[in-house]
């Protein structure tokens, strides 16, 4: 089967992770437990994931001439993921997501830096690479106006894309439209869209799994049952499963079932990238019921 060409467009950040079992209060100082810099930022954890799954992989982004800047490229070439089109800017830093893990959840700080410098220009200049994808995966860590020039590109070109809303911002009820399929959690669902219900919808809800709409009917798929160690990169791993799932011509139901699976499996270890799964981890999952 040939591999389905996934282009993710998004963020490229160093997580700094913090385990505490005392979440502070304002100007309270606590005793951490442990701390880890860990690969991270929506476009590069959703780019893994799809990678592991078995897709032909591009990432479109920009990194800091830093020290954090150089590890993260290593680190999607280690994972046989195309950069040619990430980009390292001179004097300025990469972007970082402060995440405070407490209680099996986790509360998340983001400092956009290099990813702020993902503008419609720079997508202008790499915008040929993104004409033979399958499908396209778009998360809100850059600019606004880069996203909406995204998915008209998209539109224009008739490729499919997915919009992760995460961290939740307005678009224009057009730009909304011309997305495949929209992907938020429940909180940013209730921001967003209200009690819409709409077949572009597909809502993550964590232990109460996964509502989307299909043939005109409501659905749902529930959790799995898992040993909980980190939940940073679950909406991460589905969103990357979700895309390669439908870029192989998988229906909805089963697309939504096996992205559910990736994620279940991706909270099992620590980092955002640290327990995405492979393929064959998935079917094996699935297998066991």
């Amino acid at each position: 089967m040939t591999k389905p060409k996934i282009t993710v467009i998004g963020s490229i950040n160093m997580d700094l992770v913090t385990e505490t079992n005392v979440v502070p209060v304002q100007g309270e100082t606590v005793r951490g437990e442990n701390f880890h810099t860990i690969p991270g930022g929506k476009g590069a954890n959703q780019a893994v994931a799809a990678a592991r799954l078995g897709a032909d992989v591009t990432m479109i982004g920009r990194v800091g001439d830093d020290a954090f800047g150089e590890e993260l490229l290593n680190n999607l070439r280690n994972e046989h993921i195309h950069v040619d089109h990430v980009e390292r800017l001179n004097q300025t830093p990469t972007g970082l997501a402060n995440i405070i893990l407490s209680d099996q959840d986790n509360r998340i700080i983001i400092v956009a830096g290099a990813n702020g410098e993902v503008t419609t220009e720079y997508i202008e200049q790499v915008k040929q690479s993104i004409l033979d994808s399958d499908y396209v995966l778009l998360q809100f860590e850059i600019p606004k106006e880069t996203i909406t020039f995204c998915i008209d590109f998209c539109q224009e070109h008739n490729i499919p894309v997915i919009i992760n809303p995460a961290p939740a911002m307005e678009l224009d009820n057009a730009s909304w439209e011309k997305a495949t399929y929209i992907t938020p959690n429940e909180t940013e669902k209730e921001q967003l869209f209200g009690d819409t219900l709409s077949e572009h919808l597909i809502t993550t809800k964590g232990k109460d799994g996964v509502t989307f709409v299909e043939d005109r009917a409501e659905k749902s798929v529930p959790s799995h049952a898992v040993e909980v160690v980190d939940t940073t990169g679950a909406g991460d791993t589905f969103n990357g499963a979700l895309a390669v799932a439908l870029a192989e011509g998988k229906s909805l139901t089963e697309a939504v079932t096996f992205a559910n699976a990736a994620a279940a499996l991706s909270v099992g270890k620590m980092g955002a990238q640290g327990g995405m799964p492979t393929r064959e981890q998935v079917l094996q999952f699935l297998r066991k019921g």
